[in-house]
């Protein structure tokens, strides 16, 4: 009798123990844990996300650029100001000048905002240029818009799927909201941001996405890759992108697009190429995902 409860002991440990380190292998096996959260905005902040891809950094070493010079016109124009506030005013200048014109002052306010903008030209697009010739994509994504989701098709995978706000349609955050998003790997700082089926991309991988919209304009946009584009009806459009740290990053609708355009989130995972390639395989065996 105490053999047989033994073993019976023995065998339910044994069980347990084969069950739980299977589910600790594929908990460790989920190429989507433990991401850092890298593109997501801060409480107060007022400057740009971390750049995550080259042409975010040139759109920030652009606008550092054009604050500089657009500084220095302020600056001048109210020393400019100030100086005839100061001098020309009627009290210290009692006869004021009869002349008109100035040919050497008014050819030098013509040419030099000419010369200004001609050097902004020659920096800014080339950064544009960078941005609207699409490179050759490693990983090709479709993406629709939609009141107000969005719907995500790897058109060289034949996977399909659509994404949510976590806690869409259940007010503001609560304990259930919050445990959703724990599920989801998330914490309550990340409510209205982070989805329940995020789009995964390798690092490093050229990614080219066709966007466009279902009923009406959206725009699909991720500020730490520097990429926003509209999503119209009838009409694609592309944009590209090559994400180079694994993490988490975080976007919005960033087109009006009706009443609950404040809700339709998108979230971006970048991971290795060793985990896109696990995603993949485990995405494939889900018909949930399968593009039909």
């Amino acid at each position: 009798m105490n053999l047989t409860r033994s073993f019976k002991t023995f065998a339910a440990a044994a069980l347990a123990a084969l069950t739980g380190g299977i589910a600790a292998a594929q908990d460790a096996a989920d190429p989507l844990a433990d991401l850092p959260i890298i593109g997501a905005p801060t409480q107060g902040g007022v400057g740009f996300q971390p750049a995550a891809t080259g042409l975010a950094r040139d759109l920030h070493w652009l606008d550092g650029m054009v604050l500089v010079i657009i500084s220095v016109i302020v600056v001048f124009v109210i020393a400019l100001l100030a100086m005839v506030i100061f001098r020309y005013n009627a009290r210290r200048n009692p006869n004021p000048a009869s002349f008109t014109h100035n040919s050497p002052l008014e050819i030098a306010w013509t040419v030099v905002p000419i010369v200004v903008l001609v050097f902004i030209g020659a920096f800014s697009l080339p950064v544009l240029f960078d941005q609207q010739e699409i490179p050759e994509g490693d990983v090709h994504i479709k993406v629709i818009g939609y009141q107000w989701y969005w719907g995500y098709e790897y058109t060289d995978e034949d996977i399909a799927f659509e994404s949510f706000m976590i806690g869409a349609g259940e007010g503001n955050l609560n304990d259930e909201i919050v445990a959703q998003l724990e599920e989801a790997g998330y914490s309550a700082d990340e409510f209205r941001l982070a989805t329940d089926t995020a789009v995964v991309v390798p690092v490093g991988a050229t990614v080219v996405m066709d966007v466009t919209g279902a009923d009406v304009i959206h725009s699909w946009t991720i500020p730490a890759f520097g990429v926003k584009q509209d999503a119209v009806p009838g009409r694609i459009a592309q944009l590209w992108f090559e994400a180079e740290a694994e993490g988490v990053y975080f976007g919005q609708c960033s087109e009006l697009c009706g009443i609950n355009h404040a809700y339709m989130p998108i979230t971006v995972k970048v991971v290795s190429p060793e985990n896109y390639e696990a995603w993949l395989t485990r995405i494939r065996e889900d018909e949930d995902y399968r593009s039909w």
